[in-house]
C-alpha cells in the first residue's frame, strides 16, 4: 500500500475535489503508478486531516473519471493516468499518444454524414413527441428497432422485453440494481472491463474473479465458484473479450449456459462487441434466455456520443430494470434513441458497422506488422488488442516506460478482479488515434520501449 497524501495547500472548491484532481494529476505525472494500492479512506482522513466521507467522495470522483478503481474487500486502486476526454490531447499530454482507451476509430463521415442527413429529416418533421416523457421503457417504435438490431445479432428478441437504456455503462448499473442486493456475490472473468467493478462499488457487490485460460472463462472453475460462493449472478463478456480478445466457442457458452442453469445464477452477457464479429457463436441469451440479459450497445459500432444501448430481459425483470432506468435517468433521451432508430431501419447502421469493421482490420494489420515477434492476442475487427509482456518487463513499469516514450497504455492490473497475479500483460486501444498514422507512431513507441527492456530492466520493481 503506497504512502500517498495528496497536497491540497493553494487548491480551490471542494476537499473532496481537491483529492481526486490530486490523484488524477498524480497519475499522469507518474507519481502514482497504475496497479498502486491506495490508502484506506480512514489512513488518509488521517493523514489530511480531513473526515471519512470527504476521502469517500474524493475516491469516487476518482473512480468516475476513471483515474482509480474500488474492490469490495481490496481497497482502491491507480488505474492509470486520466484518460482526457474527446479527439484532443491535454495540455500536460501535448504529443502523446492514446492507446489506453478502447474507442471505436473515428468515422470520415463530413458535413454530409449519417447525423448531419438524419437530423435534416427529422427538422423537416413534428418532433413534439421527442420532446415528453417516454413510456416505461422507451416508446415502441424505439424498442422495435432495438429488437430488430438485437435479431441483426443472433438473438430472437421480443420488442416487449427490450429496454433502452443511455448506453451500456447505464444498462449494467440498472440490471445489476433489479435483482442484487448489497453483500451479493457477483461472478466475473478473472479479467473484466474495469466498468463494471465501479458499478459493482457503487451497488456495494461482492466481485469474484473466475479463472481464464487462453480460450475464455474455464467452465469447471465457474462450476467450482457456484458450489463455493452462492453467487446471485455472473458478467460474462463473450465476444472480442475486454481486454483479452477472446471469442468464447459454442461449447463454452453451452457448458455456461447449463452451469449456470443448474444453480440458478443469472448471467449479464455484455456483448457491446458482438456485431463487429462477423461470425460469432449463437449468444448465451439464445441457450439460456429465462436466465440471461442481454446487453447491446452503440458505442462500439455506430457512435460513442450517441449513448443508446439495448437491453433483452427474462419477462419477470423487465418492470424491475424498467424502474431502475426510472430512478436513474428516468428514460434514454428520445432523440438518441430516434436516431438509431432510423439508422437501423434505413440500414445506415449496417453501413457504418461495415466501415468499422474495415478500419479495425486495417488496424489490426498495422499492429500485427508493428509488433511483429511479440505475442499478441488479437481478432481482426476489434478495436483493441492484448499485448503480453517479454521479460524483464512488468505491467506497472512498462505502462511508465512507455508513458515517458510518448504513448499511454493500459495494464492488467485496471481488469483484475481478485488476488490472483494479474498477467504481466497491456491493453493497446487502437482506436483511440485520429488517424492510422497517428496509431503508426503510437505503436512504434510502443515497440521501441519493449526493445529497451534489457537496459530498463535495473529500473524494474
Amino acid at each position: 500500500m503506497t504512502s500517498w497524501a495528496p497536497s491540497l495547500q493553494g487548491r480551490e472548491g471542494p476537499l473532496y475535489l481537491a483529492i481526486a484532481d490530486a490523484l488524477a494529476e498524480d497519475a499522469r505525472s507518474g507519481r502514482l503508478r497504475p496497479g498502486a494500492r491506495l490508502p484506506t479512506h480512514r489512513e488518509l482522513a488521517d493523514r489530511l486531516g480531513v473526515t471519512v466521507g470527504t476521502v469517500t467522495r474524493g475516491y469516487a470522483e476518482a473512480a468516475r473519471r476513471g483515474v482509480v478503481a474500488g474492490e469490495v474487500g481490496r481497497g482502491s486502486f491507480v488505474r492509470g493516468p486520466v484518460e482526457l476526454p474527446g479527439p484532443g490531447l491535454g495540455e500536460a499530454d501535448e504529443g502523446l499518444v492514446e492507446l489506453g482507451l478502447n474507442l471505436p476509430p473515428p468515422l470520415d463521415e463530413g458535413k454530409g454524414g449519417a447525423l448531419s442527413r438524419t437530423l435534416q429529416a427529422l427538422a423537416q418533421q413534428d418532433l413534439s413527441a421527442l420532446l415528453e416523457y417516454a413510456p416505461d421503457g422507451a416508446a415502441a417504435s424505439h424498442r422495435e428497432a432495438g429488437a430488430a438490431w438485437l435479431n441483426f445479432a443472433g438473438l430472437k428478441a421480443d420488442p416487449a422485453r427490450v429496454l433502452v437504456s443511455s448506453g451500456s455503462q447505464h444498462a449494467l448499473t440498472v440490471v445489476f440494481s433489479a435483482f442484487l442486493r448489497p453483500g451479493d456475490v457477483l461472478l466475473t472473468e478473472a479479467l473484466t472491463y474495469p466498468g463494471v467493478k465501479g458499478v459493482a462499488g457503487l451497488l456495494n457487490l461482492r466481485l469474484q474473479g473466475v479463472p481464464m485460460d487462453a480460450h475464455g472463462l474455464v467452465p469447471d472453475a465457474l462450476e467450482a465458484a457456484c458450489r463455493s460462493q452462492a453467487p446471485r449472478a455472473l458478467y460474462l463478456i463473450p465476444t472480442i473479450h475486454n481486454p483479452t480478445t477472446v471469442v468464447l466457442s459454442e461449447t463454452r457458452r453451452r457448458e455456461i449456459a447449463r452451469i449456470a442453469r443448474a444453480h440458478n445464477v443469472i448471467v449479464v452477457e455484455d456483448d457491446v462487441h458482438r456485431l463487429l464479429a462477423e461470425d460469432a457463436p449463437p449468444p448465451v441469451a439464445a441457450l439460456l434466455p429465462e436466465l440471461t440479459c442481454f446487453l447491446l450497445g452503440t458505442s462500439k459500432t455506430l457512435a460513442p456520443g450517441l449513448r443508446v444501448g439495448f437491453i433483452h430481459a427474462p419477462a419477470p425483470l423487465v418492470p424491475r430494470i424498467a424502474a431502475g432506468i426510472r430512478a436513474t435517468t428516468w428514460m434514454a433521451a428520445p432523440l438518441m434513441a430516434e436516431i438509431v432508430a432510423r439508422w437501423q431501419r434505413d440500414g445506415t447502421a449496417v453501413r457504418l458497422l461495415k466501415k468499422r469493421r474495415e478500419e479495425a482490420r486495417a488496424r489490426q494489420r498495422l499492429a500485427a506488422e508493428l509488433l511483429e515477434g511479440y505475442a499478441l492476442d488479437a481478432h481482426p475487427t476489434a478495436h483493441h488488442a492484448w499485448l503480453h509482456l517479454p521479460e524483464p518487463w512488468r505491467a506497472e513499469s512498462f505502462v511508465a516506460e512507455a508513458r515517458r516514450s510518448g504513448v499511454a497504455v493500459t495494464p492488467a492490473q485496471a481488469f483484475q478482479v481478485g488476488r490472483a497475479p494479474a498477467p504481466h500483460a497491456v491493453r493497446l486501444g487502437l482506436g483511440a488515434p485520429r488517424s492510422r498514422e497517428e496509431l503508426r507512431v503510437g505503436l512504434e513507441r510502443v515497440a521501441a520501449a519493449l526493445a529497451r527492456g534489457a537496459e530498463a530492466s535495473p529500473m524494474l520493481v
